[in-house]
């Protein structure tokens, strides 16, 4: 059964209160009456089922309750708690920055940060909140009809400089973060399972748009302390990359339990 993302926490007493488009979605589209239990998802991530108790005057009114067996996939036999995830991707041509933050939602990335980089063609400032704005709506639909347990959120474009701020905030406050940085020429030295079997507490993939980064842009990042990782010898669409890197290093995180590295032989 779907999921609705509960748009607020509920009150100290476990109630909610919904109207506006929530109210249509789950009335009028989901047809539900008082008594009707759903399953929702706060803003924390946490599981829930809400139980209707009216529906009148353009709000439901509802009640938060445990969400009986919800395990998480760390919890299941042979997985490993992940990481939170986080993409930064530079702005691509077009409306395909929407593919890819549903896809990054739907994947279980945490967040999601916009940013211009030498060949970006948009330009810096140009309808950045309204971008924004979209593309929490496009997260919000991913995650209903995808289920994912993380809370996927989206910044407002910025620039690259401000991303290198934001990377080192990022590493002041977790010490032990790795940044990856995806490209398309052979820089790396370490493969993506050595990179991940340091245990990194949180986990930062880049992704360049059409072209990639250039080596000025390459550079920069790896003097931040990003490691260079090329997956194969195949050119991957812009669209294409970001869900690739995610679905690779999270599945990595969730069996690293199942795994070891090993050193190379001499």
């Amino acid at each position: 059964m779907k999921q609705f993302m509960l748009p607020v926490p509920p009150d100290k007493g476990g109630r909610v209160c919904l109207s506006g488009d929530d109210y249509h979605y789950l009335v009028n589209v989901r047809r539900l009456v008082p008594g009707d239990v759903f399953n929702a998802r706060l803003p924390s991530g946490e599981g829930v089922l809400v139980r209707v108790c009216s529906v009148e005057k353009g709000r439901l009114a509802g009640v938060c309750l445990p969400l009986p067996g919800e395990r998480e996939a760390a919890d299941l036999p042979g997985k490993a708690p992940v990481p939170p995830i986080l993409l930064f991707q530079a702005l691509p041509k077009g409306s395909k920055m929407d593919l890819i933050v549903r896809q990054a939602a739907e994947g279980g990335v945490r967040e999601v940060v916009p940013f211009y980089s030498e060949f970006t063609l948009p330009r810096i400032g140009e309808g950045g909140e309204a971008k924004r704005e979209r593309w929490q709506r496009i997260v919000k639909e991913a995650l209903q009809q995808s289920n994912s347990p993380v809370s996927t959120s989206v910044r407002t474009p910025g620039t690259k400089d401000a991303l290198g701020r934001y990377w080192q905030n990022l590493r002041e406050q977790h010490p032990q973060a790795l940044g990856l940085l995806f490209h398309q020429d052979p820089l790396a030295k370490e493969t993506l399972h050595d990179y991940l079997s340091k245990e990194p507490e949180l986990v930062v993939l880049t992704v360049g748009p059409e072209g990639g980064f250039s080596p000025g842009e390459a550079a920069w990042f790896l003097a931040l302390g990003f490691k260079p990782v090329v997956i194969g010898n195949t050119i991957f669409r812009v669209e294409t990359a970001a869900l690739y890197a995610a679905a690779a290093v999270r599945t990595i995180l969730l069996e690293r339990t199942s795994w070891i590295t090993r050193s190379p032989r001499l």
